[in-house]
């Protein structure tokens, strides 16, 4: 006859168990003191980098703005261009996800798109506060190959808006589906063109006044087409 098993629980055991136990407890709290150290530090990083470019900013200019020590953040970033790549990230989310709450919420066309632009204007004429120039200086400093994917990201992330906002338009009946792929990249190429001429301090607010006129006007030649 083959004896009986039997479940032999030991110190160890109670131990091992305990640990799994304490964890799971500790888990969301390690979890959300990493999203709130992750977050000072890029909020503070966005910070230097709008002041200083990309070129300029050693991880030092971080620690000094966070006020982490460098142990500290190099636990989460390990140099300046994954903190950079992060803090490009993180923005284009942010600024889609209010869109999209926007769009979702139908809230009026004219609204949005009104609120998109002064956003726009409002970065050109304080440009001390754009990332802009960071993002010059890291393409034009990298690699070809090295710069596909943040190139790629930021093009996404603006044509994702711009067709999003012109989209409800077309649902709201407001404006006609017609070329609104190439509409959107008309507004990508004149605001990146003032963001240029910004960087050289060549831009005026009549200057952003009138491209932005022109951008209005195209709109409402598709809303003039619809009604007529």
């Amino acid at each position: 006859m083959t004896p009986p098993s039997y479940t032999t629980t030991t110190d160890a055991d109670v131990t091992i168990s305990y640990m799994k136990g304490v964890s799971k407890i500790s888990r969301p709290h390690n979890e959300r003191q990493r999203k709130t150290k992750t977050r000072k530090i890029l909020d503070a990083a966005r910070l230097v980098f709008c002041r200083k470019g990309f070129l300029a900013v050693t991880m030092q200019d971080i620690i000094d703005e966070c006020g982490i020590s460098r142990g500290g953040i190099y636990i989460y970033f390990s140099s300046v261009d994954e903190i950079f790549l992060e803090v490009m990230t993180q923005r284009n989310k942010e600024k889609l996800s209010c869109i999209s709450k926007s769009v979702h919420d139908h809230e009026p066309f004219d609204t949005v798109l009104d609120e998109y632009m002064t956003r726009q204007k409002n970065r050109l004429v304080n440009f001390e506060n754009s990332l802009f120039r960071a993002y010059c200086e890291y393409i034009f400093s990298k690699p070809k190959t090295a710069v596909h994917v943040l190139r790629d990201m930021q093009l996404n992330y603006s044509r994702n808006s711009l067709t999003s906002i012109l989209t409800l338009g077309v649902s709201q009946n407001v404006i006609r589906n017609e070329n609104i792929k190439r509409l959107a990249d008309h507004f990508i190429v004149t605001i990146d063109g003032l963001s240029v001429l910004a960087l050289g301090d060549a831009l005026s607010e009549e200057l952003i006044a009138a491209q932005f006129a022109v951008l209005h006007e195209m709109v409402n030649n598709i809303r003039n087409n619809w009604k007529g």
